[in-house]
């Protein structure tokens, strides 16, 4: 019987891998599942990117020396709640090819991603010593399904290249049919314990076993939504069930992670709504590798039948809170401009996907600033994708979004002025055909009156590390009380001689980002239900640490730390007062 839990490599920090699988063994799991994120692993195409956190190889055998099994599932379209499905966003470049399709353009992207893939993975197969048994074949395309030829493609694609364990497809009870394919096992997804959707599984493959690919043990959160959460009772009651039949199963997730950097995904409900940063999924385990009642009632359970006792449970890694942060100094947006890469200059502008850089890859995460002049108000139009602020130089003139096409332009008195749009794209959607259209940033008409503008400057904000390292030379200024606008903020985190986890409360902040030694927590926002930033103590230093917020909105105060995370409902419900250590309300 497969006992499996997902974790996902890309959203723990690597130092702490061997934590978060001891603890999903002591638990009483033997396998352990993972997508692999095609757009992380080939952000540009051709360039690929196996180290650190993304190190594939290392985390699968990790796994093996722990005593684990593991199920890869490698796409190329995970879903995931991660940006654009786990598909490089350079897919999206005109032409646009139809993704998830035997398209031309695409199958031949994805055989390029395969032919550097596969070979990692034939060594760590079960039949070659390795831990991998099973293989899945794309993911969830029952709800999908443009092309009857696709799925046999990719089951050859895997074959051919010497996968030898078994394949496997996964998709919810309407979906399962349509999914599936000659030579894998089909798997359902599901969130609670429903007989008829084994009795159909079963009709349709009655020589075969039955295994739940994913039981959700909660959900992922949304900005501007409230935190979802799912009973421990629930979550043992099911799994007794499963167990009780013998089934094989995968809990979905075990442990969550987090979404850091602009990983996060996104969905369409009338509007773009993002997946929020942290990826607790009210899991198992939480964000930070802390125990639940999840873990115990589902600890308790799996000893009962275990003809083994288990393994110890693993320590706690401990939290800790630092002094406030005070970001004393400041730049604001527009200064920071000669510390980026040289601008692009076109006619019109085109989206991120477009822009001619990163070896003809484009953008694909982040910001992008377009700049042009103008020497007349009136009405202006301009679509974009997903969220845009508007400026006259330097003056903030009103915000755009996917269905607020046009603002009104101040007359300009004399001469001409600069037009400045800064647009973000807050998580490609993940899900559904809308996928083909994701393009992100200002498509190529963009008019006052009718008539068009032209002759734009085009900025690449993708904050990346290079970026931080050119930005310790500028001339950074003393911080105002208060300033309204988008601006870079710098402080120094001290964290004594031992750094451990903790979680940054960012009170009075609005919109943004945080990077801690250049590298990128997430987006908080002030709408919830996420109210903290998981700050892993392995990528803390001894002593100082550089912290730069890149506020959107306006300026806060300082940054505060936390032995727990924040929620929005704390402030909702709670007192408001300070408990004896000095915290508002900890959830």
């Amino acid at each position: 019987m497969i006992v499996g839990g997902s974790i996902h490599y890309f959203r723990v920090p690597r130092e702490y891998w061997k934590d978060r699988l001891l603890k999903l063994q002591a638990c009483g799991f033997n396998t352990v599942t993972t997508y692999i994120p095609w757009n992380l692993h080939e952000q540009e195409r051709g360039k690929f990117d196996f180290s650190e956190i993304l190190d594939l190889e290392a985390y699968v055998l990790l796994a093996k020396t722990i005593g684990l099994w593991v199920i890869l599932r490698p796409g190329p379209y995970i879903c995931a709640e991660v940006d654009l499905g786990g598909l490089p966003s350079w897919l999206l470049r005109n032409p646009v090819t139809d993704l998830r399709t035997t398209n031309k353009g695409f199958i031949e992207a994805v055989d390029k991603y395969f032919d550097h893939l596969i070979p990692k993975i034939l060594p760590l197969q079960y039949r070659h010593g390795g831990p991998v048994i099973a293989v899945q074949v794309e993911n969830e395309y029952g709800s999908f399904q443009k092309d009857r030829n696709y799925m046999n493609y990719l089951k050859k694609a895997l074959l051919k290249r010497g996968i030898v364990e078994l394949l496997l497809t996964s998709d919810d009870k309407d979906g399962i049919q349509i999914g599936s394919v000659n030579g894998a096992l089909t798997t359902i997804n599901m969130n609670s314990f429903t007989k008829d959707s084994f009795i159909k599984l079963h009709k349709m493959q009655s020589d075969k076993p039955i295994m739940i690919m994913e039981y959700w043990t909660g959900w992922y959160d949304s900005w501007g939504s409230k935190h979802i959460e799912k009973s421990a009772e629930e979550i043992r009651h099911t799994v007794y069930k499963f167990i009780s039949y013998g089934l094989s199963f995968n809990m979905y997730m075990f442990h969550g992670g987090t979404n850091f950097g602009f990983i996060n995904g996104g969905r369409y409900e009338n509007h773009h709504i993002s997946v929020v940063t942290s990826y607790d999924y009210d899991a198992v385990l939480s964000e930070a590798g802390d125990y639940t009642e999840k873990y115990f009632k589902l600890r308790k359970l799996f000893a009962s039948g275990s003809a083994r006792p288990l393994p110890p449970l693993p320590p706690l890694i401990p939290k800790a809170i630092y002094p406030s942060v005070n970001l004393s100094f400041y730049l604001p947006l527009f200064d920071i401009l000669p510390y980026l890469n040289q601008p692009v200059m076109l006619h019109t502008p085109v989206t991120m996907e477009n822009l001619p850089i990163n070896n003809g890859s484009g953008q694909p995460f982040g910001l992008v600033l377009y700049e042009t002049s103008i020497c007349s108000g009136g009405s202006l139009f301009a679509s974009v994708h997903d969220s845009a602020q508007v400026f006259l130089n330097d003056q903030s003139i009103g915000i755009l979004d996917e269905n607020h096409e046009v603002l009104q332009i101040p007359k300009i008195q004399q001469g001409c002025q600069l037009l400045r749009i800064l647009v973000e794209n807050q998580g490609r959607i993940n899900y559904s055909w809308r996928i083909q259209s994701e393009q992100k940033g200002l498509k190529e008409v963009v008019s006052i009156d009718g008539l068009l503008l032209t002759n734009f400057t085009i900025y690449s904000l993708d904050m990346k590390m290079s970026f931080f390292k050119r930005l310790r030379s500028a001339s950074w200024r003393l911080a105002p009380k208060t300033y309204n606008g988008p601006a870079f903020y710098w402080g120094i985190l001290n964290a004594g001689s031992s750094p451990t986890d903790t979680f940054l409360h960012l009170p009075n902040w609005h919109y943004g980002f945080v990077f801690i030694n250049g590298r990128n927590l997430g987006r908080y926002w002030d709408i919830g239900p996420q109210r903290t930033l998981y700050l892993p103590g392995p990528w803390l230093h001894p002593e100082d640490n550089e912290v730069i917020v890149f506020e959107k909105i306006e300026k806060g105060f300082d940054i505060q730390t936390r032995k727990k995370p924040q929620l929005q409902e704390c402030y909702e419900t709670g007192s408001g007062l300070p408990d004896a250590a000095g915290d508002a309300d900890p959830c």
